[in-house]
């Protein structure tokens, strides 16, 4: 099919999606045109760096594809070199991440919807708009390659057409555009006006700022500037943060593997974190003998706060008599109780292998089961009893107070770990939460029901979202069944105690981490004791 029949096949779209799509909520969803031209857009060896990007981009869209496993896939197929390969990266991953704004610029410049515009040409202008506005590439060499990139896959038409929108896209500065663009929604709505000018659905900057209101940390400050700060970091990439399992290997026999290029942070949170960039992690030597493993500084955290809590009568009774004598099926035992893929199972391992306790794992994918067992490798055979693969919702009524401490790291939506799945805020609806909250209940209750009297249990979610988090744990401990069983322990002071400072709560009980905070993934943790 040639760029005239793709570009007649538009299809039809209602006013209220193409405000949601201007506004950047929801993905533009390209034509229907686009699956049968697939085979004319393959990639061809050594191709252009822009070209793999613009590819990229319409796969993630069309296709549902993740960047993260996409773009090396591309990059790779290409035969691309390393600087242009971290080109395709930065342009993909900063499109995806600001497009809520970039496509309000390309309409205004275009002087018409972007509905109007060629599904096929939109992504052009969108990592044209990116290279201009946010990249540091002077303007007229933006300006040459997207033109080019548009005339040599659909000829010198849309390539005038693109010309043009460039032009005026390149005349202003980001700061202008910015201004331009959120001056023009009522002054009344800050959420939408936050919305914009950093590049998020409504529903989750509203979200954010709820959550920030039920932290507890400035009860007295401006939660809107508190949001702005999450929001601008959720548009800045994550650093590579690694974490030593125990004693495996020093933090400076960690560093002498790492290439000079590597930049190499000690950890803000954790004692066992290490944060890189400059390295793939996957070429590092004790990543490759599962020494250490790939785990946010917010995770880390949950996994010390679990390991750390008071344990009470039994529970504590049976941690002390965990020695290296005793045979491991008599030994105490700790559970991941969603554990796929591993990371935290592995540090907890680590930790309890130090006091001769033995943990389980449960997943119920077996796909991710098998990346537990993985993730594990490197620890002592002992270290690990079992990876279960149950439906986690009924693995309390098969192991009914096993454990002396259970982690409950329950499927969530993500919505702390934006700035490292830079297409998630678009894919995610608010519904999406609601599906979620009755599983988050039903597998705390089930976690609740594995732990034996005196022992703790940590609800853990990479999201900071209410409904997910304070809400699911005050509904649980409402519930008569559990009302006068489990106690609600002071994670912040829990916290305190085995992490390294950092900003915490003013009042005591669950913790929220948030990334403009603590530079992590935003992480809830709340401890439970069972009485």
């Amino acid at each position: 099919m040639n760029a005239q029949g793709r570009a007649g096949q538009r299809q039809h779209r209602s006013a209220k999606t193409l405000n949601r799509r201007a506004q950047g909520q929801e993905p533009h969803q390209q034509a229907s045109s686009r699956g049968a031209s697939q085979a004319s857009r393959k990639i061809p060896r050594h191709a252009d760096a822009r070209r793999v990007a613009y590819e990229a981009l319409l796969r993630i869209d069309e296709q549902h594809s993740f960047s993260n496993l996409l773009v090396p896939k591309l990059c790779a197929h290409a035969q691309l070199g390393t600087a242009d390969s971290a080109l395709v990266t930065d342009i993909v991953y900063g499109v995806l991440r600001w497009r809520g704004l970039i496509r309000p610029i390309i309409a205004a410049a275009a002087h018409r919807a972007l509905d109007d515009i060629d599904d096929m040409i939109v992504p052009i202008l969108e990592l044209g708009t990116y290279q201009a506005l946010w990249m540091e590439i002077a303007p007229h060499a933006v300006g040459a390659s997207t033109v080019a990139l548009a005339k040599s896959l659909y000829g010198k038409g849309r390539a005038g057409f693109v010309n043009a929108v460039m032009h005026q896209i390149i005349a202003k500065p980001l700061q202008t555009w910015q201004s331009m663009i959120v001056s023009r929604i009522d002054s009344h709505n800050q959420f939408e006006r936050l919305a914009v000018r950093y590049s998020h659905p409504k529903w989750i900057v509203e979200a954010l700022y709820q959550a920030w209101k039920h932290a507890g940390y400035d009860e007295e400050g401006d939660a809107m500037a508190a949001v702005s700060s999450m929001l601008e970091e959720d548009n800045q990439p994550a650093m590579v943060t690694l974490a030593r399992h125990g004693q495996a290997i020093s933090q400076e026999d960690l560093q002498a593997q790492l290439p000079r290029r590597a930049v190499v942070q000690e950890g803000l949170l954790s004692p066992y974190a290490l944060r890189v960039s400059g390295v793939n992690p996957a070429q590092i030597p004790a990543i490759q003998h599962k020494l250490i493993g790939v785990e946010d500084e917010g995770s880390q955290c949950a996994a010390l706060a679990l390991a750390h809590a008071s344990v009470e009568g039994q529970a504590s009774d049976f941690e002390q008599q965990s020695l290296a004598s005793i045979p491991i099926s008599a030994r105490a035992h700790w559970l991941d109780m969603c554990a796929g893929p591993g990371g935290k199972t592995a540090l907890i391992a680590s930790l309890a292998a130090e006091r001769n306790i033995v943990v389980s794992a449960n997943e119920p994918s077996a796909h991710r089961a098998n990346l537990v067992r993985s993730n594990i490798e490197g620890l002592p055979s002992e270290a690990v009893d079992t990876v279960y693969e149950y439906d986690g919702r009924y693995f309390g009524e098969h192991m009914r107070e096993q454990f002396t401490r259970v982690l409950v790291d329950a499927p969530c939506s993500g919505l702390g770990a934006l700035r490292r799945r830079p297409e998630a805020r678009w894919r995610k609806k608010p519904e999406d939460i609601d599906d979620l909250t009755q599983l988050q209940a039903q597998l705390l209750r089930s976690g609740i029901d594995a732990t034996m009297s005196g022992g703790v249990i940590a609800y853990v979610t990479c999201s900071p979202v209410v409904e997910e988090t304070v809400q699911i744990v005050d509904d649980v401990l409402a519930d008569p069944q559990y009302a006068q069983r489990v106690e609600r322990l002071d994670t912040t002071e829990v916290l305190r105690r085995v992490c390294k400072p950092m900003p915490l709560p003013n009042r005591p009980g669950d913790v929220t981490l948030f990334e403009h905070l603590h530079h992590s993934d935003q992480m809830f943790i709340s401890l439970l004791r069972k009485r």
